[in-house]
């Protein structure tokens, strides 16, 4: 059976499902392909030669370094195939991006035959994805004399690259598609239950919306030829949730333009648009693509005579329609005045936010990471010229007020700032590159990272990153073939690359499924460092986290940079004495909840929360930081006193230390790298060198808010409200409740103590509560089922040692096996206790899941429309979210409990300990970390 025979039975296969061939990446197969292709009288040809053509995949794969050294052959004479012309040689070479086909083309540009090395060199002029070993190699010809690299040099210095790309149109004409209303999940655009899919685009193509949603688009398409498709969250944000690069891709593959004829199924150029906008993290994502994200505010507040906002019986502001976006209404984009015109070129909103120079920029030339590369590649070339590269892409904004002191963050992008004016102070606003420290890459995602990073052409780990991870955690709860068949592909991948893996590809150390978010705020070392991960939590409560999508992740690793605004920031400060009774988790939720009567908006969303937590270590800290990507933040940064950060750091380097230990550590020695700079940290703030960060008494906020802690006397609960009249109410986490709402009459289905939330605080709090109950009671009696899932091994490790993992064992009905993991997802719980793999378990929504239809009480972050549990026919799934020690008392109820009877189970347990930071810090400490 050769290579390419199996290849035409995964057709048959694929074509039984609807789907085309899939993208070839495989080397062997190319090659396969080349013989065949070379035999003219064999009955594969034709198709071998469209495969060729059309169907191999670009960049760094072993596929197109086949490919691109045919064409070489062909180019020199070396070959011949009727249907493949030196000229149309170089013109697949120049669809490749980069890695081998550059290097093919160096070669041609830098050989002795002038003719071809003319023609290499006009291909080369198109292209920067280009890295050192490319750039050595012309710099070494360019100082050997050589004319044609001083010709493409000069090129590059002009950035010609970009110069010559067409200009965006002044006038897109586009035609609505309403997705939903209400904000819109990227669940819905890519749902986390097809994760395994993620990297095959056209088969995950087929889970965006709905088969019927995906048919409208397609009539719209055939209806409106000469516009694009837009999609829209009415009466909502588009994006929530997280940045889901896979969500953009669906979006484009619907409704974007073939970024290349050779490539199949990537496209760009999106447009997608919501009344209150776009989620900031999803906007990243957008940009990647050079996609358009417009805030539409077609609805807004209908106000009284005295201009104060008229509220319904619910207390929420009446909205009015300033004008319709029903699906398939007509509108322009006017790109040069930056206004959203109607049919007849009336104007409806400035819409001067999508089209700020940059991103013009990136929408000229596809991707936010071309333009990244760009820069990168004009830079190189003015500096090998000796001469100033001309001012071709728009000035970075830069914002500096005089006498303005610093927030937290603003200090954390000035001192990482790459190639902004040397000695200017810079707020918020400014355009920044900046020096990215930490970046995390997720298991369901890391394959469209490792896809980007071919893409690129980038090979190899940027000498400038600190450190980098891969998680196992979002598929840690089965090991189904779906599994086995991606993540080890996926870790040898990133192994290779640099990152330390939570798999090793050799099978010498023990699997890590703890959940990433964990292992960042570990390996975070430094209150200023600059974090990238793939997921929207990454969220840490050292340094300043960017949740990013999979091409943003891809691009940090590759360069060891970001470029971004620096965002405004709200302060968060807190007020008052927490009840003894009262969890951590109550904390977070009422600071959403305080923030909103406050403020009547959610001054949170897009900007930077500043929080003055003082004297959480990172643990419990991070379920703050962890819970802002809810609160539509853009990030979050803990303000801590110096003791507390000590403390946070000297426990990052023992979980460090235990990493190490296992086996995980690479040859650059990053592991060990992390703890000497954690040292060096800790040192600066012993001596008094450079105490833990803080903001300048003088900075500018956009907003502060006081949280009063005395307010706080129930738990809370987040509520997904799936049955509100007005449906853009629904699946918001701005729903926020005491328990006392439900009047110990709402029925629990199923419980959930696990995710990033949760830390060895909340496992100790469920062994204690079951010892509490079974001495009351004489025993514990589960009325729902209660799923316990902790974070990390290292917690287990240190529940073992403690004995309180006997106490969790003693009521499992389930307890999970490394040696034998689950196969399959689990369809039905019984009302007992089940203790599984460290990771994500539930809150992912790719593997495990609630029975349709269920109540799920949890301690995770997601409510979102089918996320943890979907919709029955006669009944709504919902995934109401709340403290560890409400959906212990839930699970063992069945329903959840009055004030009394919760009081009485949290009796005598030590609850996370919180007070407001002092102005002399006494050092004090939570209770559990």
């Amino acid at each position: 059976m050769s290579l390419y025979t199996d290849y035409l039975k995964e057709i048959e296969t694929r074509k039984g499902e609807g789907l085309h061939p899939k993208p070839i990446d495989d080397g062997a197969l190319v090659a396969e392909l080349i013989s065949q292709i070379r035999d003219s009288g064999n009955e594969h040809r034709e198709d071998s030669l469209k495969f060729f053509i059309y169907n191999t995949l670009p960049g760094t794969t072993s596929a197109a370094g086949v490919k691109a050294a045919f064409l070489k052959e062909i180019i020199l004479g070396e070959a011949e195939v009727a249907e493949i012309t030196p000229e149309f040689a170089f013109e697949l070479l120049s669809h490749m991006k980069g890695g081998p086909s550059v290097e093919v083309l160096l070669d041609l540009a830098l050989g002795d035959d002038a003719a071809i090395a003319a023609q290499a060199a006009d291909v080369l002029k198109t292209q920067v994805f280009l890295y050192e070993a490319d750039t050595d190699r012309l710099e070494a010809a360019f100082k050997a004399g050589n004319a044609i690299a001083r010709e493409i040099l000069e090129s590059y210095a002009k950035a010609e690259f970009f110069t010559k790309l067409p200009d965006v149109d002044e006038e897109i004409k586009v035609v609505t598609y309403i997705a939903a209303e209400g904000d819109i999940s990227t669940d819905l655009l890519s749902p986390g239950n097809q994760a395994h899919s993620r990297s095959d685009r056209e088969l995950h193509g087929k889970c965006m919306i709905s088969e019927a949603a995906q048919k409208e688009i397609e009539a719209l398409k055939l209806q409106h030829p000469d516009k694009r498709v837009m999609l829209i969250a009415e009466k909502g944000t588009m994006g929530v949730g997280s940045s889901r690069m896979s969500g953009v891709n669906n979006v484009a593959l619907w409704t974007g333009k073939q970024a290349s004829p050779y490539v199949p199924f990537v496209n760009f150029a999106p447009v997608v648009a919501g009344t209150n906008g776009i989620s900031p993290i999803f906007l990243t994502t957008v940009g990647v693509t050079g996609g358009i994200g417009l805030d539409l505010k077609n609805w807004v507040k209908k106000v009284d005579s005295d201009g104060k906002a008229i509220l319904n019986n619910d207390g929420n502001p009446v909205l009015e329609q300033k004008y319709s976006v029903e699906t398939g209404t007509v509108l322009k984009i006017d790109t040069k005045n930056k206004m959203l015109l109607d049919e007849d070129g009336k104007e409806l909103v400035d819409v001067s936010s999508a089209f700020t120079p940059q991103k013009v920029e990136f929408m000229k030339a596809g991707s936010s990471y071309a333009i990244v590369f760009g820069k990168k590649l004009q830079t190189f070339a003015a500096e090998t010229l000796g001469i100033e590269a001309p001012l071709v892409f728009a000035p970075a904004k830069e914002v500096s007020h005089e006498g303005q002191g610093l927030t937290a963050v603003e200090k954390i992008f000035n001192r990482n700032a790459v190639g902004s004016t040397p000695g200017k102070t810079l707020h918020a606003g400014s355009d920044v590159r900046v020096k990215v420290n930490i970046v995390g890459s997720q298991d369901t995602t890391g394959l469209m990272t490792s896809q980007e990073l071919e893409a690129m052409a980038a090979t190899v780990i940027s000498p400038t990153v600190d450190g980098a991870y891969q998680s196992g955690c979002h598929t840690a709860s089965v090991w189904d073939k779906k599994a086995q068949a991606n993540i080890p592909r996926l870790m040898q991948f990133m192994n290779n690359f640099g990152l330390i893996t939570a798999r090793d590809p050799k099978g010498e150390y023990h699997a890590m499924t703890d959940v990433i978010h964990k292992v960042l705020n570990d390996i975070t070392v430094d209150d200023w460092d600059i974090i990238i991960g793939g997921d929207s939590h990454t969220r840490m409560s050292k340094g300043v986290a960017f949740g990013a999508d999979s091409g943003t992740v891809a691009l940090a690793l590759a360069t060891g940079e970001a470029t971004m605004p620096i965002p405004e920031s709200v302060k968060v400060t807190f007020k008052g004495k927490m009840a003894d009774h009262m969890d951590f988790r109550d904390v977070v939720h009422a600071t959403q909840a305080q923030m909103l009567k406050q403020h009547g908006d959610n001054v949170f969303q897009g900007r930077i929360i500043e929080v003055h937590i003082g004297t959480l270590l990172a643990d419990q800290a991070f379920t703050f930081t962890d819970w802002t990507a809810e609160m539509k933040a853009k990030a979050s940064i803990c303000i801590s006193n110096d003791d507390t950060l000590i403390g946070s750091l000297e426990l990052a380097k023992s979980r460090i230390q235990i990493m190490i230990d296992k086996g995980m550590e690479n040859e650059a020695g990053t592991l060990q790298g992390l703890i000497d700079k954690a040292d060096k940290r800790i040192a600066e703030i012993r001596s008094g060198e450079k105490p833990a960060l803080s903001p300048d008494d003088s900075a500018k906020y956009f907003a502060e808010v006081v949280v009063d802690l005395d307010l706080i006397d129930e738990p809370m609960i987040a509520d997904p409200d799936v049955n509100n009249e007005d449906v853009s109410k629904r699946y918001t986490h701005d729903t926020i409740r005491p328990i006392s709402f439900y009047k110990a009459e709402k029925k629990v289905d199923l419980g959930f103590v696990g995710s990033c939330m949760v830390h060895k605080g909340d496992m100790k709090i469920v062994a204690q509560m079951l010892k509490n109950l079974e001495k009351a009671n004489g025993k514990v009696e589960f009325k729902a089922p209660l799923v316990v899932a902790a974070p990390t091994y290292n917690i287990i490790d240190e529940m073992k040692a403690e004995g309180d993992w006997e106490i969790l064992q003693k009521y499992s009905g389930f307890e999970f096996d490394d040696l034998f993991p689950k196969a399959q997802a689990r369809t039905e719980y019984e009302n007992i206790l089940y203790l599984e793999r460290p990771g994500c378990n539930l809150c992912m929504g790719n593997q495990e899941k609630a029975a349709k239809g269920d109540t799920v009480l949890a301690t995770s972050t997601r409510l979102f429309q089918g996320r943890v549990v979907e919709d029955a026919a006669e009944k709504k799934g919902e995934s109401l979210l709340a403290s560890t020690p409400v959906v212990v008392l839930s699970a063992i109820l069945g329903r959840t409990p009055t004030i009394e009877e919760y009081k009485t189970a949290v009796e005598g347990i030590d609850l996370t300990k919180f007070a407001p930071p002092v102005e002399k810090p006494a050092g004090t400490r939570s209770a559990h970390f």
